[in-house]
């Protein structure tokens, strides 16, 4: 007799093997009709896999996460047949799965079009329709191989023959398709209702830059239509938002091919910039940061002490003079620990808390530069804090206080946060490392704060806390770090005389609230849609006359307004005052200041919000009170 235990904790007993498909229908007809895969004994399978054991089950279904996972794989695969079957000439190499959906590799003589696109997704809905049986196959490694050699399918040859001899290799068919894959995949195409292709790009094979390039076909997938519609429409916001396209509609900065991946800001964008800059400042000088400078180019013999030279050589500029070999900075952390190493420190001068917007420079591969968001020249909010281990968590408890300080204050109230815990590759002892991970621990649990453990994902040198805030339109960004580091101040030099006489090591804090401020800007772009709150936003308010008659009163309003400290521009052009107005809306400056007769008479001004109302007639000083 077989027994099968439920996650609810009840039995149930059936005299041969089953399925978890079986055991579906066993509950019911509507859950075997939701199910798409199982856990059993806590690893995820097929439906249709025969289970020949005592076992714990759970039936997964469409409204488990894992259950998306399963859909989307097999709407990978799903592609790459209509693929097939519209082009036989096509070579398919690999589809996995990605955020909101997944994409699948090919190999064609000439170029997929947006006709073909379109042909493609009616495929696949036909094969849908077909309700064709997803069926899972075992085949010895060189078994594998001698079919993907019979039907000329050589990339995937070469990825079977990477596998270690004497191997199994599991093979998924549908039809007359068979791919290679660990799986599991959802029982039949019917299951497949709600996708969309997106897009085609170029990959190399095996993301290899030597090797041939392909074509990458990216889609989404979602369990219904509702959600799939509802993505889609997310996306035409997203795009709505795209900082790049704001960027250039509001005047804020440019990027061209003679500076890759570095940003020319415009007179608006660095008004944003100072804005972001300067309140961060202040708030550091308020929580005792000293603010210092480094040197933008250093001797590669720190790098080699440090251990960057050996990680991140690669990312580095570098040049030579006068017989020795530079490199820009990838970072800060190596030159604050040198302002921490001049001169000697006592346990009462801990902690110190060194900060600096500091400019650093990565060559990261030009594929992967995304306008604003992913450059090589960036500017951290930076600060690195000394500190002994018994301060750890007040320091991060501190840090923990700011961060979330500033979030509120530029318009992000939620925030996802996760613990990175110890590597396998990793220095230093595992008491220090348990002191570091229960000090970051305890910081997040005194606060109160929900946070998920990311096990093995801490940096080399100690654990990390990730802050990740969500926009207004739910998509999540990593901005804010604290990272614990017992590495880098040893490898250095650092020390500071303890309070029995002998010589420590301080523990490196290594935090930032908004992480580059080039992203952190592009990510305020579009979560504000470019439509900023009057603190941030680059021209706060726009003087502008009905007529020449109007023009000296509406230049003496604007320099009292300047006077006062408001970034106001002035608009004196011989246009009418409706497309006056209506253009500096479309420039999202949230007051617009109207000067006719009226308000020249009465010495006043008439102020307009953006979206169009009316605030009526005021003093200069009422104004300012507004957003007070």
């Amino acid at each position: 007799m077989l027994k099968i235990t439920l996650p609810d904790g009840s039995i149930r007993e059936f005299e041969h093997e089953v399925s978890v498909l079986d055991i579906a229908k066993n509950i019911s007809s509507g859950l075997a009709k939701a199910t798409l895969a199982g856990f059993v004994n806590g690893k995820l399978i097929d439906a249709t896999i025969k289970i020949t054991e005592d076992s714990t089950v759970r039936i997964i279904t469409d409204k488990d996460e894992e259950g998306l996972e399963v859909i989307r794989h097999s709407t990978a695969h799903l592609l790459a047949q209509a693929v097939q079957q519209l082009f036989p000439d096509v070579q398919v190499t690999i589809g996995p799965v990605i955020e909101n959906g997944f994409y699948y590799d090919f190999a064609f003589e000439r170029a997929f079009t947006p006709e073909d696109l379109v042909a493609i997704e009616k495929k696949m809905n036909n094969l849908v329709d077909q309700n064709i049986q997803v069926e899972r196959i075992e085949m010895s490694r060189e078994e594998a191989i001698k079919h993907f050699e019979s039907i000329g399918e050589k990339y995937k040859v070469e990825i079977i023959s990477s596998i270690p001899a004497g191997e199994t290799i599991s093979l998924y068919r549908q039809g007359e398709f068979m791919d290679l894959c660990r799986g599991p995949h959802v029982p039949s195409t019917s299951k497949l209702k709600a996708f969309k292709l997106m897009k085609v790009a170029g990959a190399y094979w095996r993301g290899n830059s030597d090797n041939e390039m392909l074509q990458r076909i990216y889609g989404t997938a979602w369990r219904n239509k509702d959600e799939l519609k509802a993505y889609l429409t997310l996306l035409e916001e997203a795009e709505k938002r795209d900082h790049r396209k704001l960027g250039k509609q509001l005047d804020l900065f440019h990027l061209q091919d003679e500076a890759p991946g570095m940003v020319f800001w415009h007179p608006k964008g660095w008004a944003i910039w100072q804005v972001v800059e300067q309140y961060m400042r202040q708030e550091l000088t308020d929580d005792g940061y000293k603010e210092i400078k480094t040197p933008q180019v250093v001797d590669r013999s720190l790098w080699e002490k440090s251990g960057h030279w050996d990680m991140y050589g690669e990312l580095m500029f570098s040049t030579h003079s006068e017989n020795r070999d530079y490199a820009v900075k990838p970072m800060n952390c190596p030159c604050h620990i040198q302002v921490f190493n001049q001169g000697l420190k006592s346990y009462r001068d801990l902690p110190i808390r060194l900060a600096e917007f500091g400019s650093c420079h990565r060559n990261e591969p030009s594929g992967s530069l995304h306008g604003i968001m992913r450059v090589r020249n960036f500017v951290q909010d930076d600060a690195h804090i000394f500190c002994t281990e018994e301060q750890m968590e007040s320091e991060s408890i501190k840090f923990i206080d700011l961060v979330f300080k500033v979030y509120q204050k530029f318009g992000f109230d939620n925030v996802e946060i996760k613990l990175s815990t110890r590597p396998e590759k990793r220095v230093g002892d595992d008491s220090l490392w348990d002191m570091a991970e229960k000090a970051l621990a305890a910081s997040l649990e005194h606060k109160g704060l929900e946070f998920t453990y990311q096990p093995g994902e801490g940096a080399f040198y100690g654990p990390k806390v990730e802050f990740t805030l969500k926009d207004s339109l739910g998509r999540g960004w990593q901005c804010g770090t604290l990272q614990l580091d017992f590495n880098l101040p040893t490898r250095l030099g650092a020390s500071y005389v303890a309070e029995d006489g002998s010589k420590k090591v301080p523990v490196m804090l290594h935090r930032a609230a908004l992480g580059s401020l080039e992203r952190f800007i592009g990510v305020l772009i579009e979560h504000h849609a470019g439509l900023f709150p009057y603190w941030l936003a680059p021209v706060q308010a726009v003087v502008l006359n009905i007529s020449e008659k109007q023009a000296e009163y509406s230049n003496s309003i604007f320099k009292q307004l300047q006077n006062k400290g408001v970034r106001v521009e002035l608009d004196l052009s011989n246009e009418k005052v409706g497309y006056k107005i209506r253009q500096q809306s479309m420039q999202k400056v949230p007051y617009i200041i109207v000067i006719g007769d009226n308000e020249v008479a009465n010495n006043q001004i008439t102020v307009r919000k953006q979206d169009g109302t009316d605030l009526g007639a005021m003093t200069i000083d009422e104004f300012i009170a507004l957003d007070k």
